[in-house]
Parts: C-alpha cells; structure tokens; sequence
C-alpha cells in the first residue's frame, strides 16, 4: 500500500514534470507493463521533456502491453539505456496520436527507431523507395509508409532536421509512394503498363519538395504510346494506371489511408482528360491557360513512370512558365489571383487560418511566386519551385530587401513548424490552429515553448503573422523606392528595368512615369521624404487593387506637392490609420474626386476624421453658405464662396461614397447598396439646395439689399425635389413668387425675372468646378411659359390648362429655397392635382402611357444601346419611375404614404399597401438602384455625366470595380445589368402597360 506522504510525492513531481492529470499518470505508471522501469528517474525527466508527458505516457503504456510474448524486456532495456531512441520515440509518441495508434497496431515497428546512423539520420529517395520496396498491395504500402512517416517525425520532433528539411523527406516520400502505387498498379495491369509510357509529374507542395504531413498530392499525368503501339489505345490504359494509383494512395482500408491524389491542376480541370500527350499539354498551355496555371506549373517535377518523358515535359513547359508575365492578360489574371487569397478566407475561421488568414502562408507564397514570376524571365537563378530557396534568390539578385527577405524567411519557417506540428498529431489535413487549451499546450511545447506555451505561442504567432501581413506589401514595393531613391547602403538594387517589370505587372501602364513619380517622392533626405518612403510601400499596393494605379500614383503626387510643406498632411497620412488608405481608393478610383481634391487639398483633412466622411444636414449646409455669401464684398464673390463649400462637400459625398463602395481593410463594402445610393441622392440634393438658396441671397442683395419687392421660392422639381440627385445631374426648379403688399405686380415680377437672371449668371460663371445647371423647363407651358410666376398664376393655369404631364411633373415638386411660406402655399395648390381624388381616370392613365411609349421611340439616344441604357433603356430609371408615379397618381389620395417625392420611399408604401406583390417591388427597386449606381460611377470615373457605360476599357474596369466587380470581370457586371433590368421591365409590363 503506497503511504499518502510517497503518494503526494509522485503527484508533485508528476506535476512539475509537465503532466497535467498526474492522478492519471500515476495509474499508468503503475500499469504491469511499466513495472521494471516506473522508478526510473531518466524515464520520467524524458516524458517530461516532450510536447505532451500525457499523452506520451499513455502511448507508451500502449505500445509496452502490444509487444509479442518475449519482447518487451527488450523495448524497456533499450528505451532506458539509449537516449537517442529514448528522445525519438517518446518525442513522437509525445507529439502524434496517429503515429501511437500505429505503433500500438505494429508494436515491432519501434524498432526501426534505433538505429542511429549517417543514412539514418538523413535519408533521401532511395532510402524510402527501399523502405517501400516489400509492399505488394494498398494496405501493405499504407503500414510501409507510416513507417517511413514514423522516422520522419522522430527526426522532426527530436530536432535532427529542422522544418525545411522535414518537408523535403515529406516530398521525397510522397515521391517514393507514388512510385510504389504506379508500380503496384502496372503489376496489376502488365497488358496496359506494356501499351502506354506514363510520366508522373508533382505540383503543388510535393512538386516543390515542400511538402506538409498531412496534404493533398497534387499531380498531373502525361501519356505517350510505347513503340508500336496505337496511341488511343496507350492513351486508355495510362488512364485506368493513373486511375488505379490514384486509387492506391487515397482509399480508406483497415490500416486507413495515405493522401488523396488530387490531378484537378492538369488542363481544363476535372472537365479535361486525366491524361494527355505532350503535344496536347503544349498545345493547351500555348492557346488557353491562365496565368494561374503557369503560377502553379512553377512547382512541375517529374516524379515518377517514364523518367524521359516526364523531362521532356518539364523541358517543354518551362519556358512557358518564364514567358507568362509577357502574356497580354497578366496583369488581370495576377489582380485576380491576389484577390482570390483574400476571398478564400472562411469568415468564420479567419483568424485561425494559418494558411489562408491575413499574414498567413499564402500570403508569402503567393508574393514569392509572383516576383518569381515577373522577373525569373530574365533570370534564371529565381527558377526554383521552392518557397525558401526561391525566397533567398530573390533577396541575392536585389529584387527583395535583405532584411525583409530575412524577416520574411524566419515567419515562414515558424508558421509551416505551427502547421506541421498541428497535422502531426492527428494525422489530419487542416490549418487551423486549435481553441482548446490542452491542444494549444501541446503545440506551443512542440515548438520548444516550455514556460507558458500557450501565452507564449500565441504571442509568436501574431508576431510572425503580423511580419508576413506587413512584409506582403512591402515586398514588392520597397525595393522600388530603393531602386529611384537609392538610400539603403550595400544593397543589391533593381535595376530600372526590372523595376519597371515589376510595375507594370502589377498594374501599372506606365512605369517609366510611375518611376518618375516615386523618385519625386521619396528622393532624398529630408523628413517629408522619409515619411513618404514609409507611406508609398503600402499606398503603392492599394493603388494596385485599383482599375488605374497610374492615375492613383499621378494623384498622389500632386496631392502631396500642393500639401507636403504642410506639417499636418504627411502626419495625418502616418498617424491616422484610415487616412492613408482612404486617400489611396479616392485617389484611384476616377477623375472626379481627385479633381475636386485638387482644387481644395486642405479637404484630404476629412479622410481621417471617423465623422468626416458623414454627411452634413441640410441646415446646416444652407446656414454655412448663407454666412459666407453675407461676408462677401460683391455678388462673384459671393457665389465663389458658395462653390467653396459645393467643392469641399461634394468630395466628401464622393470619398465617402467610393470609400463604402470599395471597402477598406477595416471596413467591408457596404452591402446595402440602396443605403448608398440614398446617401449620395440626399447629400448632393442637400448641398445643391445649399447652393441655390445662397445664389439667390447673392443675387437679392447685389440688386435689392435686403428685401426683394416680392416674396420669392425656388421648388425642386424632378431628381431635385425627389432627393435624388447624382454627381451629374442638372437642378430642375419652379420658380414662384407673390408681390409683397403695396408692390405694382409688374414691378414684382420684374424683380423676380432680374433675381432669376442674376442666380443663372452667377451660377455660370466659369470655374473647373462642375457646373450646375438650373433647368426651369418643367415650368407650365416649357420653354414658351414664363419663367416664373405668381401663386395666383399657377392657380389659375393648373385649374384650365394643366396637362396629364405636369401634373405627374409635380409628384417630386418640393420647395428647395426663398420664402418657406411661399413653398408651403405652392405645394397645397398642386397636392389636388398631383394626389387627384379617387385616382386618374382611364382617359389620363393612356395618356400617359402613350406619352411613355412615345418617349421611348423617340429619346433614346441615335446608336445607344436600349439594353444599357440607364436613364430611357429598358428596365431602367424611366420605366421604374414612371410605374411608381402611375401608382402615385392613381392611388396617393387614399394611401398617405405614398405622398412622397422620392421613388423609392413611393416603391415601399406601395408595397406596403399591397398594391405591389413582394418579389415585383424588389425587382423594381434592385434594378432602380443598380441604374442610378452606374451613372453615378461613370461621372466619378470619367468626371462628367452620361447615361450609358464607358466604352473605354480602363473606365468600364473602374465602373466594375467601383459596383463591386473585380478585374476582368466587365463581362459579368454588363450580363447582371442586362438580367436585372430585363427583369424590371417585364415588371413594368405588367404595372405599368397593364400586359
């Protein structure tokens, strides 16, 4: 019976050596099995020392009781008398799970632990082809190959090789696998291994000699006829071999599985042939594959079958692969390719992911291939399919800083150690890192973190991810600032061509002229070009994600030489975080923006601001405007002060638009589009509203002082009075007025036409702002009407005159400006007459569906495609218009919700009073947003207005980017538009035209 004193001594010493249930490890110790060696001081200490004494101490108890009858006096002498079995096999017992169920299932296998020689300690190919030459069938090849694997991970966990070496075994393992199954497959087949020549080519991981634990193996099969032989027939038995030994290395079967073979990276996918000729892959590669396919060919080794044929296909491709960045589809395809590393990331996993997360192994891999290959076609010693060997080519040609190629070198190492270590255990392919406490011990303690492996393991991870994350960008933008401004003694630089390869591989259309840019820039020793070579790494790479990096970086410049002796700009740019990258979309994303900026760069300030890009109220608008006509010495001005404020407003309505659209790395997109599109209609009606009313205080004063001899209003009529103005979008008013008491009516509306006059003039005035507009022609009688008249007037022509028309006209009539009791009088004269009692009659209904049907015919611009049209094309802002104001019309007098003059506060209460069915009113609205979206992305890209899309390839690749569409993908935003809109209009068929 064991005293309590010894008892609770065991269970201290369990404790401090690293067991977490020493109850349980006690129990074990006690096990028959361990009986001659439980007391062993040199036992405990080495349990102790591995990843987890636990689950070591269980595993061994398992394999001692496994031993054949006579054996295990032999594995305990062996395993206290020799510290380097020792260390192995309670290392991996320690480390791996899987690797101790096996051990437990083939106790003898330990044995193959002891040894201790040169060959052993690092084997290569032929001493794994060896280690698999006895197996004859599947299962026979999975024990030989977990016991390959078993010696593998002792060297690992044990420190023998490090993580770099560890992965090159895995790959030449994986290789002598893949031998074994074509091998066990053409014994199976002689009739069909004697027809066909097969070559085993390794992509991926395997072909890179960088292989995981647990991984994919990813392959592609070339086929040839052996001398005589009818090449169809080789070509269906080097099929059903690749097919069998596919099959070989990824069935389940009592000793479990291998890897899956994975050949969906050979041309056309799973849609093309398992296995083709040379002449065939050749002739594939040269007409049809993407630049992502000769990214993944970087990696193409040839493994296994037909060594001749197998070189002659690496051979044939390799040049290929050099040739890709010359290819006229590169830059898209690379565009898509970096946005597909960001898009892969499960939201739910994001920041567990080592492989796919943000600073994760993708992100090294990725920038590595693609410095590879933009400028491997020049050079040669860049020509390797391994991630660290290429990374150390790249930092000794000068085309990655040292000291980022060195920081860069160690997160990697340390994450693809995180990723082994995580898959070994189980045996499983994943890259997560785990929740659970226990398993994040294991882990850190695997990686030789034994104070607080958990705090201390997580500490290093986000440190290395956060290397990677900055290093990603840095890595292909610092050595180009080296290369113009040459500040970094002894390090090997670009040269100007290889810095102009890589430009516009990423991009950029004009490198000379973007070289010339980041050498104004960053040029010199001054703080402001300091701070601009700390900037420019990060801001190169967003102006790249963008459809214009040229216009980005040109932007940038000027920006920065009307603002960089400014001492808070360069600050605000490095200290606010948003800031920087805020400037950079704006910058890039059109003309309009940066124009705006350009003429008022102090408003670069509101970009980092959290509320600066919010937009401001109507009152407040108008009483800023006011105070600043009120300051000014005469009426010019007056209204340059009025556009001032027009200027500084309107960029923030922008940046902010194109900062929701676009999302930054903080921030998502902003997925309600239709919120969007409310926000730049209120802002750009607010502040146009603004504008006139100051216009008209200008105008008043210039010629009447104080008080105009008759109260005066200015109403907003169609996309004015619906708030629903786009950047490009005239102001349509009314103007009303009503003699002041004692005043001659003659005089009054005199002074009312020389006010009117006076606003236009002074609105028109020339300026680079963009211009507004004031069109009155919605006025009774258009153009042969007088400009302006009385409320009696307007009473007296709507009660005998007034057509179907105006009367629809007035839906969207709202006063904007002038006497706000004027403005309340108008709107209850024309409420009866825009909500008519019990509705339009049917007289009226076809009179306004042929004045539709007439429009239709006749204003659709010569040329233009109805189908994309945004403003008079079908299914377009007309056709939703025109159904909602039919239903305004007809039913507003007894739905009070529908009294509204915006459309899609109209479309909503009209669903509401179910007047429109669910999926109708979202049809509607979808194709109402998406329409006024795209006008208002062809007046941010092209910095003037118009109603159908670019035909500029540039520009219509902005006007994706801007809707949400990544490069290259113009075909599917002009496809959705046509089905969006085509859909509304069969909508409008039937609401509208009654079909």
């Amino acid at each position: 019976m064991t005293v309590p004193g010894r008892r609770s001594s065991t269970f201290i010493r369990l404790l401090r050596s690293g067991f977490t249930d020493p109850s349980a490890a006690a129990r074990l110790l006690d096990a028959d099995a361990l009986a001659a060696v439980r007391t062993d001081p040199v036992l405990l200490d080495a349990l102790g020392a591995t990843a987890d004494p636990d689950l070591a101490l269980l595993g061994l108890v398992r394999l001692a009781e496994a031993q054949p009858d006579g054996e295990l006096p032999g594995l305990l002498d062996t395993l206290v008398s020799a510290k380097p079995l020792r260390d192995r096999l309670l290392g991996v017992l320690g480390a791996s799970e899987a690797l101790g169920d096996h051990l437990a299932r083939h106790p003898r296998d330990w044995l193959g632990l002891v040894t201790y020689e040169a060959a052993d300690l690092h084997p290569g190919l032929p001493e794994f082809e060896r280690g698999l030459a006895d197996a004859h069938d599947p299962v026979g090849l999975r024990v030989a190959y977990r016991r390959c694997l078993l010696s593998i991970a002792a060297r690992d966990v044990c420190g023998t090789i490090d993580v770099a070496q560890t992965a090159a075994e895995l790959a030449d393992l994986a290789t002598a696998t893949l031998r074994a199954a074509l091998r066990i497959a053409s014994a199976a087949a002689p009739e069909d291994a004697a027809l066909c020549r097969l070559a085993v080519i390794a992509m991926g991981k395997c072909g890179g000699n960088e292989l995981n634990y647990v991984s994919d193996v990813d392959v592609i099969f070339v086929g040839d006829a052996a001398p005589g032989a009818d090449e169809g027939k080789a070509l269906q038995a080097a099929t059903r071999l690749a097919s069998h030994l596919m099959r070989i290395c990824s069935e389940t079967t009592v000793e479990g599985t291998i890897w899956p073979v994975d050949a969906n990276l050979r041309p056309e996918g799973r849609n093309g042939p398992l296995v083709r000729t040379l002449a065939s892959h050749l002739a594939y590669y040269q007409r049809w594959a993407k630049t992502w396919e000769f990214q993944a060919l970087l990696k193409a080794r040839a493994v296994a079958g037909d060594e001749a044929l197998g070189a002659e296909y690496i051979a044939a491709i390799s040049p290929l692969v050099w040739q890709a960045a010359e290819r006229e589809n590169f830059v898209a395809d690379v565009q898509k390719m970096r946005r597909r590393v960001v898009d892969n990331i499960p939201a739910a996993q994001v920041d567990r992911e080592l492989k796919l997360g943000p600073g994760g192994l993708r992100d090294v891999e990725f920038a590595v291939q693609l410095l590879q290959l933009v400028h491997g076609r020049s050079d040669a010693t860049l020509h390797s399919g391994t991630t660290l060997d290429a990374l150390h080519a790249l930092a000794a040609g000068g085309y990655v800083g040292r000291a980022d190629a060195a920081q860069l070198h160690d997160a990697y190492r340390f994450l693809r150690a995180m990723e082994h270590r995580i898959q070994l255990y189980r045996l499983r392919r994943t890259h997560l890192v785990p929740e659970d406490e226990s398993d994040l011990r294991r882990l850190g303690r695997s990686l030789g973190l034994r104070t607080e492996p958990v705090a201390e393991l997580n500490k290093a991870w986000r440190r290395h991810a956060s290397v990677v994350r900055r290093l990603h960008e840095k890595l292909f933008y610092r050595p180009l600032l080296d290369a113009v401004a040459q500040l970094t003694p002894g390090e090997t630089r670009l040269s100007p061509r290889a810095a102009g390869q890589r430009l516009e591989a990423l991009g950029y259309a004009d490198p000379a002229s973007a070289l010339r840019h980041l050498e104004a820039l960053a040029s010199g020793v001054t703080r402001k070009a300091a701070i601009q070579r700390t900037l420019l790494p990060v801001m190169l790479g967003w102006f790249a994600d963008s459809a214009d990096p040229d216009a980005g970086l040109l932007n940038f410049r000027k920006v920065s030489d009307a603002l960089g002796k400014t001492p808070w700009y360069l600050r605000l740019l490095r200290d606010e975080g948003a800031a920087a990258e805020n400037l950079a979309r704006v910058l890039s994303a059109g003309r309009l923006a940066p124009d705006l900026l350009m003429r008022a760069p102090e408003a670069v300030a509101l970009l980092g601001d959290p509320e600066g890009l919010q937009p401001r109220t109507h009152e407040a608008l108008e009483q800023e405007v006011l105070a600043a006509v009120g300051r000014a010495e005469n009426p010019e001005a007056a209204v340059a002060a009025a556009r001032g404020v027009r200027r500084r407003e309107l960029f923030r309505t922008t940046a902010a638009d194109i900062i929701g659209s676009y999302g930054t790395e903080d921030n998502p997109a902003e997925e309600d589009h239709g919120a969007l599109v409310d926000r730049v209609g209120g802002a750009v009606s607010d502040l146009t509203a603004a504008t006139v009313a100051g216009a008209l205080r200008a105008a008043v004063h210039s010629h009447y002082g104080d008080t105009l001899p008759t109260r005066f209003a200015v109403i907003g009529v169609g996309r004015f009075g619906g708030h629903e103005l786009g950047y490009g979008s005239d102001a349509d008013v009314l103007f009303v007025h009503e003699p002041r008491e004692g005043v001659d009516e003659q005089e009054a509306a005199k002074a009312a036409q020389t006010v009117i006059a006076e606003m236009r003039r002074l609105l028109q005035l020339p300026t680079t702002d963009p211009p507004l507009l004031i069109d009155a022609d919605l006025r009774p009688e258009g153009r042969s009407g007088p400009l302006v008249r009385t409320l009696a007037s307007y009473a007296a022509y709507y009660r005998r005159w007034s057509l179907t028309w105006e009367s629809q006209a007035l839906l969207r009539a709202e006063p904007v400006a002038g006497d706000a009791d004027i403005g309340a009088r108008f709107i209850e004269l024309i409420d009866p007459l825009r909500y008519p009692m019990e509705g339009l009659g049917e007289d009226a209904v076809r009179e306004i569906r042929r004045l539709k049907a007439r429009m239709e015919s006749e204003r659709l611009p010569r040329g233009a495609d109805p189908t994309l049209h945004t403003k008079l094309g079908r299914g377009g802002l007309s056709d939703v218009e025109w159904t909602v104001q039919l239903i305004q019309m007809r039913h507003a007098w007894a739905e009070p919700g529908l009294r509204t003059t915006r459309t899609r506060e109209a479309l909503a209460a009209a669903h509401a009073a179910g007047l429109i069915p669910t999926e109708e009113a979202q049809i509607l609205d979808e194709a109402w947003v998406l329409a006024t979206r795209v006008r208002n992305a062809v007046m941010l890209v092209r910095g003037r207005a118009g109603d159908t899309f670019p035909t500029e390839a540039r520009e219509l690749a902005a006007v994706g980017r801007y809707l949400g569409y990544a490069e290259g993908t113009v075909g599917e935003l002009l496809d959705d538009y046509r089905r969006i809109t085509r859909r509304a209009r069969a909508v409008v068929d039937e609401l509208f035209y009654g079909a």
